[in-house]
């Protein structure tokens, strides 16, 4: 009787592959038969396409056979993206639109009973996997994910917001007269059904806490500093009520400005979660699971594979705050993506790979009071205790982290009496300084560092080489602690603005190490 072609898209982590969506209407017994992989939520897309037609003031084909493919069959497809690309292959093949105009567009959008069209999650990522892939079709998609896609340059994104928008835009010509592009331009009204939407404005540069709020803790803000200037990981140990979560909490603010692509970047994976916000654009995400989250949590997982916080804290931060009640599973699991910068994701039928290039700063108490070394409380655990806790903590992770730093408590007059400190601002100038230095010597920050690039633009001098090798043998380092340790005085040494790393810097990374030493 009749068949139908509409183009849309699923989503694969990242990866946006193309789905062809066929409609088939022949005679025979009613039914309604949806297949091609479709996991539960995409099959009662049957139950809410019916509605919505009907309730749209359409035909939906009662009487006949519909067979709906999702194409390729072996791609699993998910959410309620398809509905509006259903509706529309059921109208093209009973000839209420013209199919052939339906050429050159892609649709996603999932339809209440009523036929209003509601967003999608992963719109921002779509758009981003469309560019990517050089794809010049037109793209219709619900309020909010039109908004979302059109973020991204060069991108031909129209905005519906019902069935019958949809409908109107691709009636065969004798029913209505084709409506041109250009009638759909910024200068239309804002609460128009159908809208193509310009590029969306950049909102304005992005407000963080100011690190001005911290009062004392110089050792601490120190440290900070130097994490943001070479793109180090941070570890603060101290008793509550110390200031390492305000410290922590602030530490986004110290990192250089996002670029488009960076924040194209971190916005799509925030779009796959669903917790993309226009008014976010640009600012470095801080994630703080707590420290009650699973492994699956931390790095992703799920059929299909979602993001987990390590890579919605991509380009930006991933605070850890009370680091050895987390699962040791889920520490463990830190440990490759903080080196190669991405997570890979099997499952028996899927794979995807994100993203995974945070900052990682964490915090945690000396011992299970949190009281160990305190000026102002006694501690009351004992040496097996402490011990205990601390070996929560794994050498290897703790080898991971760049800067380990303590966090001592103020007495109330010192607390009152300290004055204000440097604002996030003059922090931040010297801190994007530092980098862009590192950068115009190596093209990465001191942290991604490696091998032969360590040796040649960490050179040390006699006196700097064996103060390193003594402190290494004295305190237990491994290769990779020694290494880690190098990678800051390159970071402190550009803050300072020298180009040879010299014994002043070594001996300061050095006291950056010595906060847990004695663990692993």
């Amino acid at each position: 009787m009749g068949l139908s072609l509409i183009q849309s898209r699923t989503l694969m982590g990242l990866q946006a592959p193309a789905v062809t969506v066929e409609v088939h209407l022949a005679s025979g017994l009613p039914s309604f038969t949806l297949v091609g992989l479709a996991e539960v939520e995409v099959k009662e897309a049957r139950e809410r396409v019916r509605s919505a037609l009907l309730n749209s003031g359409l035909q939906f084909p009662h009487n006949q056979r519909i067979t709906v493919n999702l194409a390729p069959a072996d791609l699993p497809k998910d959410s309620g993206r398809f509905d509006l690309p259903i509706a529309l292959g059921i109208l093209a093949a009973s000839g209420q639109i013209d199919g052939g105009r339906l050429a050159g567009w892609e649709f996603a959008g999932e339809l209440s009973l009523s036929g209003e069209l509601r967003p999608v999650r992963g719109a921002l990522a779509l758009s981003v996997a469309r560019q990517q892939a050089g794809v010049d079709t037109r793209l219709v998609l619900p309020p909010g994910s039109a908004g979302e896609a059109a973020l991204v340059p060069g991108q031909v994104v129209y905005r519906a917001r019902h069935l019958l928008d949809v409908v109107a835009r691709f009636q065969p010509p004798h029913s209505q007269p084709p409506m041109q592009d250009s009638a759909f331009g910024p200068e239309d009204e804002v609460d128009a059904g159908w809208l193509r939407v310009p590029e969306s404005p950049r909102p304005a540069a992005p407000a963080y806490p100011d690190l001005a709020d911290v009062k004392g803790q110089a050792a601490a803000r120190r440290a900070l500093e130097i994490a943001a200037a070479g793109g180090h990981s941070l570890l603060m140990v101290g008793p509550p009520g110390t200031g390492k979560s305000m410290l922590a909490q602030r530490f986004a603010g110290l990192l250089p400005p996002m670029d488009v692509d960076e924040a194209l970047q971190s916005a799509a994976i925030a779009s796959l979660d669903g917790s993309f916000r226009l008014a976010h654009w640009g600012r470095r995400p801080t994630r703080a699971p707590h420290h009650s989250a699973s492994a699956v949590a931390l790095v992703g997982g799920g059929s299909p594979p979602r993001p987990g916080e390590i890579s919605l804290a991509h380009q930006g931060v991933l605070f850890l705050d009370e680091l050895p009640e987390f699962p040791r599973a889920a520490l463990e699991a830190l440990r490759e993506p903080l080196e190669s910068g991405h997570i890979t994701i099997s499952r028996a039928a899927q794979r995807a790979e994100f993203p995974a290039r945070f900052q990682l700063i964490a915090a945690m108490n000396p011992c299970p009071c949190g009281y160990l070394g305190s000026r102002l409380k006694a501690c009351r655990c004992t040496p097996d205790q402490v011990a205990r806790y601390q070996g929560r903590l794994s050498g290897p992770l703790l080898d991971r982290i760049d800067l380990h730093v303590e966090v001592g408590a103020l007495a109330p007059e010192e607390l009152l009496n300290a004055p204000a400190g440097e604002s996030t601002a003059a922090v931040r100038a010297r801190c994007v300084a530092a980098r862009e230095r590192a950068l115009a010597r190596q093209g990465q920050p001191n942290q991604a560092l490696q091998g032969q690039a360590i040796d040649t633009h960490a050179r040390l001098d006699a006196a700097a080489r064996t103060f390193l090798h003594s402190a290494a043998a004295r305190l237990g380092w491994s290769a990779r602690a020694t290494h880690r340790a190098l990678r800051v005085a390159r970071s402190i040494a550009d803050l300072a603005g020298s180009e040879a790393v010299s014994l002043a810097h070594v001996a300061e990374a050095v006291q950056y190490r010595r906060a847990l030493s004695g663990l692993g």
